[in-house]
This record gives C-alpha cells, sequence and structure tokens, in this order.
C-alpha cells in the first residue's frame, strides 16, 4: 500500500472553474483584449503542448504584473466562488484517519493555494505544497511532485498522484509515481474515475 498521496488541486479537490476563467478573463481586460468563453479556456487551461501566456494573454511571457492582477482578482473573488467537490473532505478525513501522508502539486501560485485551501479549512490536510513559484518548472516537469517527495522524505515507489489533465499524467510519468485519472474536473477522460468512493478505493487498492 501506498503511504503518500499527493493532489492535483484545481480541477481534482476544488472547483475553481468560475474563478479560474473570470481572473483570466480579468487580465486580459487589462490588456485591452477581448473575454475568452469559459469553455475555451477550461479546455486549453490543462494542454500540455500550449504556451498559456501566448495563448491568454498573447504576450511571450508572464509578467508580475499579469500575476498581481490574477491574484487580484482571486483574492477579492475566491471566497464566493471556489467550492470543494462533492465527498472530497470525506476522503481526505479517511486518509488521514488511515495514516496517510497528502500534498499538493499545483500550477497555481502559492498564495492563491493559500487561500483556497485555507477558505476551504483543508489547508491542515496536506504536509507539503509544491506550487508554481515554489519550483523551477510547472506541471507537466516532475519538479512539484520530486519537492513533494524531499518534503515527505519518501520515494517514487511510495507515492501516488491524483490528477484531472493530461499535465497530471505527465509530470507523473516523468517523476515515477503511479498516478490516477479524475474526470469530475476540467477534463473529461474516457476510462477515467468519476466517483470520489471510487478513487478512494482505488487509492487503498494501489
Amino acid at each position: 500500500m501506498k503511504k503518500v498521496v499527493i493532489f492535483d488541486m484545481d480541477g481534482t479537490l476544488v472547483d475553481s472553474s468560475t474563478t479560474i476563467v473570470n481572473a483570466i478573463n480579468h487580465v486580459r481586460a487589462k490588456l485591452n483584449l477581448e473575454p475568452l468563453e469559459t469553455n475555451l479556456i477550461l479546455e486549453k487551461v490543462n494542454d500540455p503542448e500550449l504556451d498559456p501566456a501566448q495563448y491568454f494573454y498573447e504576450v511571450p511571457a508572464f509578467t508580475p504584473e499579469h500575476e498581481e492582477w490574477f491574484s487580484s482578482y482571486y483574492t477579492q473573488n475566491h471566497e464566493r466562488e471556489l467550492n470543494l467537490y462533492t465527498n472530497i473532505l470525506e476522503l481526505l478525513k479517511n486518509l488521514k484517519e488511515k495514516g496517510f501522508k497528502m500534498a499538493i502539486a499545483t500550477n497555481s501560485y502559492r498564495s492563491s493555494t493559500l487561500e483556497s485551501l485555507s477558505h476551504l479549512k483543508i489547508l491542515d490536510y496536506f504536509e507539503s505544497l509544491a506550487c508554481y513559484d515554489d519550483v523551477g518548472r510547472g506541471k507537466p516537469a516532475p519538479d512539484m511532485l520530486e519537492k513533494n517527495l524531499k518534503d515527505l522524505k519518501a520515494t517514487s515507489e511510495e507515492a501516488l498522484f491524483i490528477g484531472d489533465s493530461e499535465r497530471d499524467m505527465l509530470a507523473s510519468k516523468s517523476a515515477n509515481i503511479d498516478y490516477i485519472m479524475i474526470n469530475w474536473g476540467f477534463s473529461d477522460y474516457k476510462n477515467a474515475i468519476n466517483k470520489v468512493a471510487d478513487l478512494e478505493k482505488a487509492i487503498l487498492e494501489a
């Protein structure tokens, strides 16, 4: 049985679709760009082939100003726009009771991650956070997962990564960590797990 469970955050634990869409369009408005449709943003946000700065903001790279605008929207609106997916809290409680160490690997910035997890009252379940600005490269690179393992003094064989996107799957493969795909988030993968109860069963059997 595994000892460590690492979770992606957005689209896996947290339904942040409204906030992400609105924050991206908030930055686009600051750049005098037209808003993008919700479905298009959610379809593209986890595309590993996409250059997000170019696609979403039509710039060669993100700047501190982009981060400030995005984070400002997030801070002002996350309390009314973020929710845990159904039965996620029960899953976290059950895994903690069974002695699992848990971690987060997210392409969100640390400030937004802390705001989200604190507001949803689940921050204390996680012994390691690996965020976009904590490491050299975001997912699909393995850097975040490697930080989680280092923080928890665990090997890749002892860990399991749960995510909802191809970015997550590729990061897991690069870090040599077993992976479980779910599809109640931003993605819709065939043969992925679509119930939290089934995810808990899969974790316990891994």
